[in-house]
């Protein structure tokens, strides 16, 4: 688990500080201040290693650099294993071009893995993947972590070891269609954790379907289908953007817990009871229904998966979405959970631990601090009504040029507003109360 990171010349921010909560942990902010930034280091802290070094062909991240090269950088971070807490710094070294490791194997953060933003992925674990160090610096000794495309999440991705291509994995379609056929326990593994991922349609889940289908008569390749909510099975390649992220999390999920237990058994070690989830912008291609489940699901998953109800998960996810923390607001704890907001102040880039408050309804968490919108309405809708408003206080100097008298500002209203909005019941009696007085 990670417990806190904080960075000094490093990123959009002189310095930034993150204690996390042990297990839900969301960050939203606008655009361009960091967000999958702060999940790149907290892959880094937790693996040493940044995703884009891992995977030629991966888009997503970039290794961290000093903000000034004159100036000393560096990233210290707390991670706690099963049995102790380590914290060290790591200094950015220019002539090395890289950060300076801590000598000896380091803890054991549990089974790692991260959902980036374009559909790939990330899996670290702990019996397969670890480094040492030579003259502090890191060197791999196995392979470092899987980096996962999104292509490669579905058709398979071959890893390089002592100069040679190996097959890590055999992607979605090959292992789901074997799984199926063989009528596995990771067939119903995967079943359970699409089941729980994707929200109930009625009364039903998401879910496998009952056979495979075929995309054309030119392709022999057996497809997984699902059943979708209107009764039919399609095959998954057709399905929607939606279905098929939450269709390749649960892959990447039931598939990384698989090599888990199957790498403790060849090392005679104990399966991991730990599994932290880096998630970015988590609600990507869903429904409002789907962002409104998708949390829930991610904080009882991994005992799903894993079938043991003591086993323990830290999310650490980026959003944009109102709804994801309209979600989380029945299952809030604020001694396992925070919100963090990243903010442009003054021209820089803040971060800061946002003390949680319910807000209810969707509109009250566009308006807060939390998304900073005045209104959660078109911004010509905030336009006119901040014009009604100034008219309605006597404030003509705060009038645009295209409002400036009421006329225009009630045509404009009636332009922008649905006729059930309830602003119009203030602006009705101020009208009428403007005719009383003449």
């Amino acid at each position: 688990m990670l417990e806190s990171i904080h960075l000094r010349n490093v990123g959009p921010s002189t310095e930034m500080k993150m204690e996390f909560a042990p297990r839900l942990n969301l960050i939203t902010g606008d655009n361009g201040l960091g967000k999958s930034f702060l999940l790149d280091v907290a892959w880094w802290a937790l693996t040493r290693k940044w995703p884009q070094d891992l995977n030629a062909n991966l888009t997503s991240g970039y290794a961290a650099r000093p903000t000034s090269v004159k100036d000393p950088a560096s990233i210290t971070l707390k991670v706690m294993s099963k049995t102790r807490t380590a914290e060290y710094e790591s200094p950015y070294v220019p002539s090395e071009q890289a950060w300076r490791g801590k000598q000896g194997r380091p803890w054991n953060p549990g089974l790692v893995l991260y959902a980036l933003a374009d559909g790939g992925f990330a899996v670290w674990d702990p019996h397969r993947n670890y480094w040492r160090t030579e003259r502090g610096l890191d060197v791999q000794d196995r392979v470092p972590a899987y980096v996962f495309s999104s292509k490669d999440v579905w058709d398979g991705l071959d890893v390089e070891v002592e100069g040679k291509q190996t097959r890590a994995c055999n992607g979605l379609l090959a292992d789901w269609a074997s799984w199926i056929r063989e009528r596995s326990a990771d067939a119903q593994r995967m079943a359970n954790v699409l089941s729980l991922l994707g929200p109930s349609v009625g009364t039903k889940s998401l879910q496998p379907g009952a056979g495979f289908g075929r995309l054309s008569v030119n392709d022999a390749r057996d497809i997984p289908t699902v059943r979708m909510g209107y009764g039919q099975d399609v095959p998954i390649l057709y399905a929607s953007l939606g279905v098929r992220r939450i269709a390749a999390l649960a892959y990447m999920l039931s598939w990384a817990w698989r090599e888990h237990l199957i790498a403790a058994e060849q090392l005679g070690e104990a399966p991991s009871s730990r599994v932290v989830l880096l998630f970015d912008e988590i609600e990507a291609h869903l429904h409002p229904r789907w962002q409104r489940a998708i949390v829930p699901a991610l904080l009882d998953v991994i005992q799903t998966l894993t079938a043991d109800a003591s086993a323990s998960v830290q999310l650490i996810a980026a959003t944009h979405s109102p709804l994801v923390l309209a979600s989380v607001e029945p299952q809030f704890d604020i001694e396992r959970d925070k919100l963090f907001i990243l903010d442009l102040i003054d021209g820089a880039v803040s971060l800061r631990d946002e003390p949680w408050a319910k807000q209810g309804d969707v509109i009250n968490w566009l308006v807060s601090d939390s998304f900073g919108l005045r209104q959660g309405r078109s911004i010509e809708a905030e336009r006119a009504i901040e014009a009604a408003e100034a008219w309605m206080r006597g404030d003509t100097q705060a009038l645009p040029p295209s409002l400036a008298n009421q006329d225009a500002i009630h045509a404009e209203l009636r332009r922008v507003l649905p006729g059930h909005d309830p602003f119009w019941p203030r602006w009705i009696v101020s009208l009428e109360g403007a005719k009383a007085s003449k």
